[in-house]
């Protein structure tokens, strides 16, 4: 069998943790949600719900016969699962304003030299 993941323990505010800890330490990366219902992070729950089902309509694969179609329509429905949930959508816009969509190593920088900082002021 292939290498086991160690995740820290479940508690329910960190299952999206786990979900972000698996990505990275898989290299699959995290998916940008706004655009994949085409809305802005500034969209209120109606235009979420909205622009979710207009996508989930067009990707359909009852309604779709295109070969791509149920990916996208998962995609769609994984977006508006994290997006329509205020915890999860909290998470995932506090992880993208830290840029970890879009540069891991600054971050990784950033919290360290933040850290070091804060022991030697003290």
């Amino acid at each position: 069998m292939g290498k086991r993941l160690k995740l820290p323990p479940y508690t329910p505010r960190s299952h999206f943790f786990h979900a972000i800890h698996l990505h990275s330490a898989t290299g699959i990366g995290l998916k940008d949600h706004y655009a994949s219902l085409g809305v802005s992070s500034a969209a209120s729950l109606a235009d979420i719900k909205k622009a979710f089902r207009q996508q989930a309509s067009l990707h359909h694969p009852d309604r779709n016969s295109d070969p791509g179609a149920p990916a996208r329509f998962r995609t769609v429905q994984e977006a508006y699962d994290v997006l329509s949930d205020d915890i999860k959508r909290q998470a995932y816009d506090d992880n993208r304003r830290r840029n970890l969509l879009d540069s891991p190593i600054d971050t990784a920088r950033d919290i360290w030299q933040n850290y070091f900082n804060r022991i030697l002021e003290n």
